[in-house]
């Protein structure tokens, strides 16, 4: 009997050592995470900073007086139309012209033609559907799209780099509203 106590003893001992070894083991786990998620944190943080100092620097370059949206997006009408204005559904067609920070123009409708696009549709930009929202039908404006607000930490894969700033100079030609259908 003293035997069985003393094994059931052992047993219990070892279970709580191995219960205090795996949480332990998570602790550690979990403190490496945060220190991870931490830095991840801090490094997104200098490249936006940077990023918006880029920005900062090309705005006054060329003397613009941009307003800036909460998401970050800057804009500057310099036209203005007297049309209709678009709204999430809406199909509009734009002339535009898309560069680069150091003044590559990588994408025009003069080669390509007017961009025709549904807002709220994932397949363009989501800084350039937030800039058309802004315009009636007539406006030109500029749009500076930050790298998370256009293609990211991969580009389009062509010839828009990775993390790069967009410009866009943009007219809206045309909105069409879709019919909703019950």
């Amino acid at each position: 009997m003293k035997k069985l106590f003393w094994l059931i003893n052992i047993v219990i001992i070892l279970v709580v050592a191995s219960c205090n070894n795996d949480q332990k083991i998570q602790h550690q786990r979990q403190l490496s995470q945060d220190s991870i998620n931490y830095r991840m944190m801090n490094a997104n943080k200098l490249l936006t900073q940077s990023e918006t100092e880029k920005i900062i620097d090309y705005t006054n370059r060329y003397q613009w007086q941009m307003k800036e949206t909460g998401t970050g997006l800057r804009y500057l009408i310099y036209k203005q139309g007297n049309g209709k204005k678009p709204k999430i559904g809406s199909v509009v067609k734009i002339n535009y012209k898309t560069g680069l920070l150091n003044g590559v123009t990588i994408y025009n409708s003069e080669e390509s033609g007017p961009k025709i696009f549904e807002i709220g549709k994932a397949d363009v930009e989501t800084g350039l559907q937030e800039g058309i929202l802004l315009l009636k039908v007539g406006d030109k404006a500029k749009f500076i799209i930050p790298s998370h607000l256009g293609f990211g930490l991969l580009g389009d894969q062509k010839k828009i780099p990775q993390k790069a700033t967009l410009i866009y100079d943009v007219e809206l030609i045309s909105v069409e509203n879709l019919k909703q259908t019950k």
